[in-house]
């Protein structure tokens, strides 16, 4: 088992790594088929039109196959699509004359049900309109308004009015806001003496994105060596094992195997030497003690 632990850990990495690369992707593929771009585009760009005016509506998708029409909620409360009050071109709507019960929310719609942001179009029956964007403005940007008159089409002295209150008079007929604010948005108007005043249009104020600086940190990673099969671990322990075992047996044998012989070769005698003159003169004397010490007990 010591020796398989590294490939069951391999293993086990590789399962997680696939796994979530699975999850990664099934994420990203989620997230790209939920949130498609698509607006709504409209030509000439204008939230107010006069009356005969005409007018092209289309959507813009980056993808064909969902089916974007065009829809519109009236001022009189009627909900229809492009079918009704216009001529359908693919994911566009043509409007060749325009009344002011055209005036109303215009959006895209697929089939699966996502909807664009919506648009007020305005339809004027008098003399002056006044031309502003009609998509949202982004905060920090210019943006012109111009107040004209019917045909033949004019640009006169007028007054620019901001939820009822007036903001400049200008000798051209237009007015430009050269750096967009939420506190700019609202809802404008303009008059021309003498021949009328238009309608009013809301102007929506979008926020800039943020600007992130994303700074990228390359990583080196060292991988190490994958460690060789468990066959080839096992035959290099061995011979490890051998190669430092056997001298030491080896030497052990022919060791015992020396002290052998030599054991055998040397002869084991079992006589007695006689003794030497002195220590034959030792024993008299001692047997000389023994025999005065046991005379004088008797006595």
């Amino acid at each position: 088992m010591e020796e398989t632990w590294p490939l069951w850990l391999l293993l086990l990495s590789s399962l997680l790594c696939c796994s979530s690369n699975q999850a990664a992707d099934y994420t990203s593929d989620y997230t790209s088929d939920h949130t498609s771009r698509y607006g709504l585009k409209v030509s000439p760009s204008s939230s107010q039109l006069f009356k005969g005016d005409s007018v092209s509506l289309s959507c813009e998708e980056d993808d064909s196959s969902a089916g974007w029409t065009l829809r519109r909620k009236t001022t009189r409360g009627q909900v229809s699509q492009c079918e009704d009050w216009g001529q359908p071109a693919g994911s566009s709507c043509e409007m060749g004359y325009v009344l002011p019960w055209d005036s109303g929310v215009y959006w895209c719609e697929s089939r699966q049900g996502q909807t664009s942001s919506s648009i007020n179009l305005t339809v004027s029956g008098g003399a002056v309109i006044l031309q502003s964007p009609v998509l949202p403005v982004m905060e920090g940007d210019p943006v012109t308004l111009t107040c004209t008159t019917r045909t033949p089409a004019s640009t006169l002295p007028a007054a620019f009015y901001k939820d009822g209150s007036l903001l400049s008079t200008q000798p051209a007929g237009h007015m430009t806001i050269l750096h967009v604010s939420s506190s700019d948005e609202g809802l404008y108007s303009c008059d021309i003496s003498g021949h009328g005043e238009s309608p009013p249009s809301w102007i929506s104020v979008t926020g800039r994105p943020s600007t992130t600086t994303t700074t990228t940190t390359t990583t080196t990673t060292t991988t190490p060596s994958a460690p060789p099969p468990v066959s080839l671990q096992l035959v290099f322990r061995v011979v490890l094992h051998l190669v430092v075992f056997c001298p030491y047996l080896v030497s052990t044998v022919l060791m015992v195997s020396l002290y052998g012989h030599r054991g055998k070769d040397l002869p084991v005698s079992m006589e007695t030497a006689p003794p030497t003159l002195t220590e034959q003169g030792l024993d008299d004397e001692y047997d000389d003690v023994i025999s005065a010490v046991t005379t004088e007990h008797q006595f």
